[in-house]
């Protein structure tokens, strides 16, 4: 007897799905229902066509239904909505195209398996103005095609984007390359929020470079479409000739909630280890469930293309028959910031925090090869491990060429529970061209072992300012030394900070205080990591070193700095 395949929802999950399907059974009757007027398309690559990056439209619409027909004989019915399932009789209520004799296109479907692959929407607030003609949003390519259509007709001078995530992100260096003047809002403290703040530092950085304007802690409250204007919480108003909102994306489980299925709590559909969701003949996938974080072990939303791909392979597997096990994600992720990557896998330091760990962290600024070979560009790259077992829980990074693949050999290293031990003993290829001698990665594993051993103890630029914080409400000062040379730290320093050059550092023991508590810096980490074994070999006893340095401080803001340059 043929197994009834039902799939709801294309694109990622449900298309990957139907094609796995097909490859395990020919005697299969799989239907995929998708709403949209694309079973697949590349959503991922919609701001870059935005952009220009992509020329041709065509290159985003991966399979047609023609296509999967011919291919993979899947019958796929798009324009069509799954309205309501049966589960008792195992059957899927439609609405859409073809037409039915009583013209409203509605009957119902059976099913053997059922697959909801339907994702997620767009969060769209109920602010006044934001049903405007100049308002938008992207998530398929009818979206996309409407902003460019807008674009092309209307000819904005300024874009708005509200929202500082990847959407966001993206579609403000869009809207800036084609030429707008463009403005993000975002109303939490920093953009690229799923990152540590020093991370959405450079990121706000980098565009601001560009000539995008950033502005952070401020919501919207109004869009006033007659004189192109958006309007902010603080009363202040800004040029806003298209406005995309890109807040957030909630999952789409309108369907599964009035089947009856369970939700967990991360707000996703709860699946188990097969991707079966709480009605064994259902299965489900992509940015609609609730996963196992693979490093706190916690459940989540982990909304990326990469998962969905995989969840939808497996999920085709186990409906038909298959025992193929689904144990999580990481997060990996990766976007473009004009010339610069930022990218991260596993946990950033406040989702370790919350997770139990007790959180150490190394940041790293090294040149992405060989600095002496022509080119080598520096790069930011943070690792977070567990104090007390070394083990890596996650990495960031952000610079130019190079990132991704460290973020992806450490992804590899999580994957694997790794330590730092394994980060420090890591056999990475080199050559000048490409790394050095001893890679990032392998320096951050270094210098973790140094802290966790006390050879060398960090804490983070955070730390730092919640001490001097704590030091000046008790009204004393936190003791800081710079040991940057004079000319770095003429030009820039944070208050109250004794400069001795590390080179000097030898000659001036005698004026440090012995029973307080050193804070050392410079101007990335390594002189100061220098500077502290000095101490350490003449009697200090409290010291620790700010990882990542000077850089580090200013990434986080927040201090009271002496400027001069």
């Amino acid at each position: 007897m043929k197994t009834k395949l039902v799939i709801i929802g294309g694109v990622a999950g449900g298309a990957t799905a139907a094609a796995r399907a097909r490859r395990i059974s020919e005697d299969a009757e799989i239907t995929l229902v998708e709403r949209g007027p694309y079973v697949s398309f590349a959503n991922c690559g919609l701001p870059y066509f935005l952009s220009g990056d992509i020329a041709k439209r065509s290159k985003l619409l991966l399979q047609t239904p023609e296509g999967f027909d011919s291919r993979y004989g899947v019958k796929v019915l798009v324009g069509t909505e799954a309205v309501e399932i049966d589960r008792k009789g195992k059957r899927v209520r439609l609405v859409g195209s073809p037409p039915t004799p009583d013209g409203r296109g509605e009957r119902w479907i059976e099913y053997d398996r059922l697959i909801l692959a339907q994702g997620g929407n767009p969060v769209m607030p109920p602010i006044p103005g934001s049903d405007s003609p100049n308002v938008f949003k992207l998530w398929t390519v009818p979206d996309m095609d409407k902003i460019d259509g807008f674009i092309r007709t209307e000819k904005p001078e300024s874009a708005v984007v509200v929202g500082g995530g990847f959407i966001g992100l993206e579609m403000a260096e869009a809207f800036r390359t084609r030429g707008l003047e463009t403005t993000v809002v975002e109303l939490l403290p920093r953009v690229m929020a799923v990152m540590d703040p020093e991370f959405g530092s450079m990121i706000r950085a980098k565009f601001e470079e560009k000539g995008v304007r950033v502005i952070t802690g401020v919501g919207l409250k109004a869009v006033h479409s007659g004189s192109r204007e958006i309007e902010l919480a603080d009363g202040s108003r800004i040029p806003a000739g298209i406005v995309l909102l890109s807040i957030g994306v909630r999952p789409e489980l309108a369907l599964a909630k009035a089947a009856g299925l369970s939700i967990g709590a991360s707000g996703g559909l709860e699946v188990d280890e097969f991707l079966r969701t709480s009605d064994p003949d259902i299965y489900a996938a992509g940015d609609m469930v609730e996963v196992t974080n693979k490093v706190s072990g916690r459940k989540a939303r982990i909304p990326l293309a990469g998962p969905a791909n995989r969840q939808g392979r497996i999920a085709a597997s186990n409906a038909l028959g298959m025992k193929m096990r689904y144990s999580g994600a990481l997060g990996t992720s990766v976007f473009r910031a004009f010339d610069a990557t930022a990218a991260s896998t596993g946990l950033t330091e406040k989702l370790a925090r919350e997770a139990g760990f007790e959180v150490g962290a190394a940041l790293v600024y090294k040149d992405h090869h060989a600095s002496y070979y022509p080119g080598a560009k520096e790069m930011a790259l943070k690792i977070v491990y567990d104090r007390k077992t070394s083990r890596l829980l996650g990495a960031q990074a952000f610079g130019g060429e190079g990132v991704e693949k460290r973020i992806d050999v450490l992804a590899t290293a999580l994957q694997g529970g790794m330590t730092l031990d394994d980060l420090a003993e890591l056999d990475l290829s080199y050559s000048p061209p490409y790394s050095s001698a001893n890679d990032p990665v392998n320096l951050a594993g270094f210098i973790g072992l140094n802290d966790v051993s006390g050879f060398s103890p960090l804490e983070t630029a955070a730390q730092l300012k919640a001490a001097m914080a704590e030091a000046k409400s008790s009204g004393g000062r936190a003791f800081i030394l710079d040991v940057r040379n004079r000319g770095e730290y003429e030009e820039g320093h944070l208050e109250g900070a004794v400069n001795i050059p590390v080179d000097e550092l030898r000659f001036e023991l005698q004026g440090l205080p012995r029973d307080e508590l050193i804070h050392l810096h410079c101007r990335s980490g390594f002189r100061a990591h220098l500077a502290l074994r000095i101490l350490r070999q003449n009697g200090f006893g409290k010291l620790v070193n700010v990882t990542g340095g000077y850089l580090a401080i200013r990434a986080e803001g927040g201090f009271d700095e002496v400027s001069h340059g």
